[in-house]
């Protein structure tokens, strides 16, 4: 039934990817019971990612802030029908604002929860090795939501514990910022072995300032060039390295 009915408002279905996870053990207490995971991803435009190789666009930016409002409807939407029918949910929002990032999450630039962590253990996809989730389909070029339930999920596909990228550093090179060293991610790896969140977040607000005239933290650089999921890869996985 909660399969369903999250599929149901998922409109046009092609735009989304969506999983059902069990995070039992994987998240904080904070959370109670509340450990099974619906992980939504909603696809950017194509078109306007494919601009942003040299850095954020006012377009991206607007889109990226209209993609996060839509996911944050949409959850609350969901979450409202299944409440209806007696499933308890929490939300996650899509993301946290700036002052939040540079107040209460300053020292690890970590939240509560993390979108792709839920993402990968839904199975829809591996983290990057800039720190993105990229999935098959639509390789990195997403923005993700959560809904947490009591209720137990019956998941659909295995979790992903371990990198696919391959040999691939396209990412870590284009970085701006050299936040990456090329180390792949696994479940066993901790994100800042393989990627410096603070020196990305600071490129970031250097270059929203330089093409946006915006204090904000943006840039789109490493979506844009992965090979994973854009019109020139069959299906995306052609993408993939050995």
């Amino acid at each position: 039934m909660i399969k369903e009915i999250v599929k149901s408002h998922l409109n046009p279905i092609e735009k989304y990817v969506v999983g059902f996870a069990d995070l039992s053990g994987l998240i904080d207490k904070q959370f109670g019971d509340y450990v099974y995971g619906i992980s939504i991803g909603r696809k950017l435009d194509d078109e306007i990612v494919d601009k942003i190789k040299e850095g954020p666009t006012l377009e991206y930016y607007n889109h990226y802030n209209e993609i996060n409002k839509e996911l944050f409807e949409l959850s609350a939407a969901i979450a409202n029908s299944l409440e209806k029918r007696n499933v308890k949910t929490k939300i996650i929002r899509p993301t946290v604002t700036t002052e939040e990032l540079d107040t209460k999450y300053s020292d690890t630039l970590r939240t509560e929860l993390s979108h792709k962590m839920v993402a990968t253990r839904a199975g829809l996809g591996w983290i990057g090795k800039t720190d993105l989730l990229v999935t098959h389909i639509f390789g990195p070029r997403l923005r993700f939501t959560t809904i947490l339930t009591n209720t137990p999920l019956e998941t659909e596909s295995k979790p992903i514990e371990k990198s696919l990228c391959g040999n691939c550093n396209i990412c870590v090179t284009a970085c701006p910022a050299n936040a990456a060293n090329g180390k792949k991610w696994n479940i066993l790896t901790d994100r800042d072995e393989f990627f410096n969140a603070r020196k990305c977040r600071e490129k970031a607000k250097e270059l929203a300032w330089e093409k946006l005239k915006t204090n904000v933290r943006i840039c789109g650089i490493c979506v844009a060039v992965c090979p994973i999921g854009t019109k020139k890869m069959a299906g995306g996985e052609a993408g993939l390295a050995n």
